[in-house]
């Protein structure tokens, strides 16, 4: 379960990037995450994912 709160999310999304996975399309797989919908929730609060450094900014 991740959280819904969108600052909590930010958070576990990008310490789940920074240690175990070496992409946004792993992690979804690996946690079974709708990769859009999540995208959508952080876009939500003006952060988008930075392929470059892995992670929401």
């Amino acid at each position: 379960m991740i959280p819904n709160d969108p600052i909590m999310l930010l958070s576990y999304v990008n310490t789940q990037l920074r240690d175990f996975y070496p992409d946004l399309e792993s992690l979804c797989r690996d946690k079974d995450l709708d990769r859009e919908e999540l995208c959508r929730k952080l876009a939500a609060a003006d952060y988008e994912y930075d392929k470059k450094t892995n992670q929401f900014i």
